[in-house]
């Protein structure tokens, strides 16, 4: 409860007028007689009592509110010590998952580096392979489109002497060197299989196989016995994969006039400005049209 404070003037006052009422009790005291004296006495000395009953019951109450405020202190204190300790123990806290996201990062980091390694070094080996691959094969042609069980009779060596003599008469003329290997691939035949299996001609020189593909490159057509036939070079899986990945961007090209080539072993050659630009995948030649709207118009939609 808010006591109300007392105006110093009303306190004078208040003073001033017990003062003047002690003063007039005086005077009638003296005019008093014995017995009245004495009543008056009494009722003097149970007025003190009463004040004084209540100045204690006053202090007593004061004590009680100071204890009560002393108690209220001193759990605010501990509540206040509650708390420092709580937010000691969330920063601790913190401080930890810091240091162990920091440690989580790190880790991140280093697997993803070692990640990165692991794919350069499979991406070399695989490249590794497929040089191999392509190497075991670079004396091959392969042969697309020969009716099945054409070689059954003359052998695919005559076979393949036939093909030479009736597109190549020049190189017809000369006598090719050994054969090495001759088969047709898959193994196995298909009978569900619409198109014929493809064969594929092992050479001994690798001259000869360039003579024969060159040729039929200037020829542009191919028979055998009248029919249309192709031969191409014998690549990888993976190569001949990279390398029909061009197929579109190469006719685009091609009817634009950029003379375009699919080098050795999977790299799209153009002409262009009076240059010649070879790229190994999109990304390089997406990187290269960026400054030609021009070509960048021509091969929308596919890059």
């Amino acid at each position: 409860m808010v006591k109300q404070r007392t105006n110093p003037n009303m306190r004078e006052k208040q003073a001033s007028s017990e003062k003047e009422v002690n003063e007039m009790e005086a005077m009638e005291a003296s005019n008093l007689s014995e017995k009245e004296f004495r009543v008056m006495v009494i009722r003097w000395m149970k007025k003190m009592e009463d004040q004084f009953n209540n100045m204690c019951r006053n202090q007593e109450e004061m004590k009680k509110n100071q204890e009560e405020m002393k108690r209220n202190q001193e759990e605010m204190k501990n509540d206040i010590t509650a708390i420092k300790n709580s937010i000691e123990s969330i920063n601790s806290r913190l401080e930890e998952a810091e240091d162990r996201i920091s440690e989580l990062e790190d880790k991140v980091e280093k697997n993803t580096q070692t990640e990165q390694l692991l794919e350069k070094k499979i991406k070399k080996q695989e490249e590794s392979l497929r040089e191999l691959w392509n190497n075991a094969k670079r004396n091959n042609i392969l042969i697309i489109g020969v009716p099945e069980g054409e070689e059954t009779e003359q052998g695919i060596e005559n076979l393949f002497e036939k093909i030479v003599t009736e597109n190549f008469p020049d190189i017809g003329r000369k006598k090719l060197t050994q054969i090495q290997e001759a088969h047709r691939v898959p193994n196995k035949m298909n009978p569900k299989r619409p198109t014929p299996r493809h064969i594929i001609i092992k050479l001994a020189n690798t001259n000869d196989k360039a003579r024969i593909l060159k040729a039929a490159r200037e020829r542009q057509k191919v028979t055998y016995k009248g029919s249309p036939i192709r031969l191409a070079t014998d690549f990888s899986t993976e190569t001949h994969q990279a390398r029909r990945e061009w197929n579109e961007i190469y006719k685009v090209m091609q009817r634009k006039g950029l003379n375009p080539r699919i080098l050795y072993p999977a790299r799209l050659s153009i002409k262009i400005e009076g240059q010649i630009r070879s790229f190994t995948d999109k990304n390089g030649l997406r990187e290269f049209i960026t400054t030609k709207p021009a070509m960048q118009e021509m091969l929308q939609g596919l890059l």
